[in-house]
């Protein structure tokens, strides 16, 4: 069964969850003999809220690991071009012998090489060697040998295992993402609660630290205000 996508419970950056959670941890330390006392939140537990925030700051971010995923499929781009470089070197040794009209050239599979997608390209590569093999008597003459086939076969190795590493890179990609949001999220749950029992601890006897507290509405208004002028 196919998981849930995730969703984040926020909608600001990531660096203004972190200052915000970190505000908060700073505020709770002030109070925590009251946040202890009268809500049973101590210390240990605060403790585990900080280092949550820690781990979560110090995840890759996505740009770290796009920019890793951009270069791995470069690599495989390249990988590509020199598989159809050795595809070609074969089939115009091919032509010398057969009419690109003819069953036997059409037994190569090489027609729409540049459109093929990677799947299709490495296929076509393999099957390349397998049919130049199985007409090696015909194919005497055209000087195609050994070498070739070996040069080509490399490329389809080299091409695979660049596909194989771009599509970790892809997945690892998905989980970091993944793992980050569902941080995040509890994160957050921990920043809404924490700034609760805060305002609760002050609302009715000191205005500043309540206000102190308002870090999430606070951020809020200076959006709107932001968006407005």
């Amino acid at each position: 069964m196919k998981k849930q996508k995730v969703n984040r419970k926020y909608n600001f950056p990531d660096a203004d969850l972190y200052q915000m959670a970190m505000d908060s941890i700073r505020l709770a330390q002030r109070d925590l003999d009251r946040f202890r006392a009268g809500y049973q939140y101590d210390g240990h537990r605060l403790k585990g809220f900080h280092d949550r925030c820690q781990r979560f700051v110090e995840m890759p971010h996505d740009d770290e690991l796009l920019g890793d995923q951009m270069i791995v499929t470069d690599k495989k781009y390249d990988a590509a071009e020199k598989l159809r470089h050795a595809i070609r070197s074969v089939m115009t040794r091919v032509r010398m012998a057969y009419s690109n009209r003819t069953g036997r050239y059409r037994k190569f599979g090489t027609a729409k090489l540049g459109d093929m997608t990677d799947a299709q390209l490495l296929f076509c590569g393999r099957r390349v060697i397998r049919v130049a093999r199985a007409q090696w008597d015909f194919l005497a003459d055209t000087g195609l040998n050994e070498s070739h086939l070996e040069r080509l076969a490399k490329a389809c190795q080299a091409f695979e295992l660049a596909m194989n590493i771009q599509q970790d890179k892809v997945a690892d990609r998905d989980i970091s993402v993944e793992s980050r949001i569902d941080l995040g999220n509890l994160i957050y749950d921990e920043l809404i609660l924490v700034c609760d029992i805060g305002k609760d601890i002050w609302a009715e006897t000191d205005r500043a630290k309540y206000d102190a507290y308002c870090i999430y509405d606070s951020n809020m208004e200076q959006k709107r205000i932001a968006k407005g002028s």
